[in-house]
């Protein structure tokens, strides 16, 4: 199964580190990020997984539930997770899922078999509350993921979601954002956008981030 986006992300049931997980259940109403691991012990995840576990606060904020995935059994990322607190300084504050059966990297196409015929890719999934896929981002073994990038992704999903915006290139929270084209009435323009806007271009029309005072 190839995932591509706006495709529903697949339900499944799997072991973890904090017991069986209902993926559907885990995440309710949130959106979700689902982010693979080749397997444990591996120094760039753990990087990654202690990066993740310090930014619960930044995910609560936007009502982001993380969730982790590697190959490895409970057992293993039991002792990983002691690892990721002691030498990233956090506390691990979401599950990792037990796919040693592959079943879930399966689902989300996550081995690729060019790459490697057992091992997961590390691939990163967000799912906003409708269990629709919004991104799929698949980083190489010797790059480790940028998270601040997960964050300015996940912010610009959720403005343009509720206003007739698309973020420009390098947008972060507070900047100009682009008016969608398909807007041209001008009382519309007018209610939607009352800080005005600068028409760049009849196409490129610039106004102030709306869903801020």
């Amino acid at each position: 199964m190839s995932l591509r986006l706006g495709d529903i992300a697949p339900n499944f049931e799997q072991d973890s580190s904090e017991g069986l997980i209902n993926f559907y259940d885990y995440l309710g109403d949130n959106w979700g990020i689902l982010f693979s691991h080749p397997a444990d012990y591996t120094p760039v995840c753990t990087t990654e997984l202690g990066y993740t576990a310090k930014l619960k606060d930044e995910f609560a904020q936007r009502g982001v539930k993380a969730i982790a995935l590697s190959v490895d059994d409970v057992e293993s990322h039991h002792g990983w997770i002691q690892d990721i607190n002691e030498t990233q300084n956090t506390t691990v504050n979401f599950p990792i899922i037990a796919d040693k059966d592959r079943k879930v990297s399966t689902l989300y196409d996550f081995i690729h078999p060019n790459a490697s015929e057992t091992l997961t890719v590390r691939s990163l999934v967000i799912i906003d509350p409708n269990k629709k896929v919004r991104l799929i981002i698949t980083y190489p073994a010797s790059t480790g993921r940028n998270f601040h990038e997960i964050l300015r992704v996940i912010d610009s999903l959720q403005l343009t979601d509720h206003h007739k915006v698309a973020t420009p290139a390098n947008w972060t929270h507070g900047d100009d954002v682009v008016i969608v084209p398909s807007l041209q009435d001008e009382a519309e323009l007018k209610q939607r956008f009352p800080k005005g806007y600068t028409a760049v271009k009849p196409y490129l029309r610039l106004t102030p981030q709306p869903n801020l005072e």
